[in-house]
């Protein structure tokens, strides 16, 4: 049954005025990220610790976050406010090669195993994002507003004009994860041209974004055991790729019942109006709709590996 919609706020409640930050933003609840109205200077001049977000106690804090993220989801013209996903798991889930996924010894040598789904009975899916040809702005805004976690895959023909974008969003919490260095088809190259591929990016990786990550995505989604070898000799731990794919203007699916599942990777890609009728943040505004709706939320796809 689809979630009731919230409704649309009087611009007064969204913006408070300064005079009413300063006098009510506590009882309220009505605060303004990044304002420090209740701050007092220290020593030097600096602001001291004790600001509002500070004074709030857990309920007001709760009442604050959900208010600002009613504002961010009208902001960004969304149906509904994304749902908030449960905590990462204390103990992580047992993850293996989905059933006619392996490879020639999957698991006598213990290879990274390619899954679409992270078993888990929770509704969740994870967000994952392919390549980096596109370097939207407005698309971190939004996901740094409604707090939408993410994982990245990269391939560094379309990312090393700008690394510094992909930097803005790993300092935001977000993972970015090997999608090799020239976005070839894998299974059509030998071992030691696939293993220059995932380990040159991740030499990469290290270099630019201070860590070699574990985990990686064959481009295409197209692997043989040359591929999962030469990964693990790269230190690659999993090979996750997806179960849906969004696109601006429709989805598609590997299920036949085209529909959500509970901990379902889904894949979309870096890219603009230059390759859709439409952007990213129409792209995500499409995504986050959908999932919202039929009552799932988004989580970090590495806090479940």
């Amino acid at each position: 049954m689809p979630l009731p919609k919230w409704p649309r706020l009087p611009k007064a409640a969204v913006r408070c005025g300064a005079a009413a930050l300063a006098a009510t933003a506590v009882l309220s609840a009505c605060s303004v990220p990044g304002t420090d109205s209740g701050a007092r200077s220290g020593p030097g001049g600096e602001s001291g610790h004790g600001g509002p977000a500070q004074s709030l106690d857990p309920a007001a804090r709760l009442a604050a976050e959900h208010t600002r993220l009613v504002a961010a989801a009208q902001r960004w013209n969304l149906d509904q406010v994304p749902l908030t996903p449960p905590a990462p798991p204390a103990h992580k889930p047992k993850i293996t090669a989905r059933d006619g996924f392996e490879v020639d010894g999957q698991e006598e040598d213990h290879l990274p195993p390619v899954f679409t789904t992270v078993p888990t009975k929770k509704k969740i899916v994870f967000l994952t994002i392919d390549d980096g040809a596109e370097k939207d702005p407005a698309f971190l805004r939004m996901m740094s507003d409604l707090k939408i976690p993410y994982s990245a895959f990269l391939s560094n023909y379309l990312v090393e004009d700008d690394y510094g974008y992909f930097r803005k969003m790993q300092a935001e919490g977000h993972t970015l994860n090997n999608h090799t260095l020239t976005h070839p088809y894998l299974p059509g190259l030998n071992y030691d041209e696939q293993r220059a591929e995932i380990c040159g990016m991740q030499a990469i990786m290290k270099k630019e974004f201070g860590k070699a990550p574990t985990v990686f995505r064959p481009p295409y989604g197209n692997y043989n055991g040359d591929t999962l070898r030469a990964a693990k000799s790269c230190g690659i731990k999993y090979a996750p790729i997806w179960d849906e794919e969004v696109y601006v203007d429709h989805w598609e699916y590997r299920e036949d019942d085209e529909d959500l599942h509970p901990g379902d990777i889904v894949l979309t890609h870096f890219r603009g109006q230059d390759d859709w009728d439409g952007t990213m943040v129409d792209d995500m505004r499409r995504f986050l709709n959908r999932v919202t709706r039929e009552g799932y939320a988004v989580a970090r796809l590495e806090d479940y590996l």
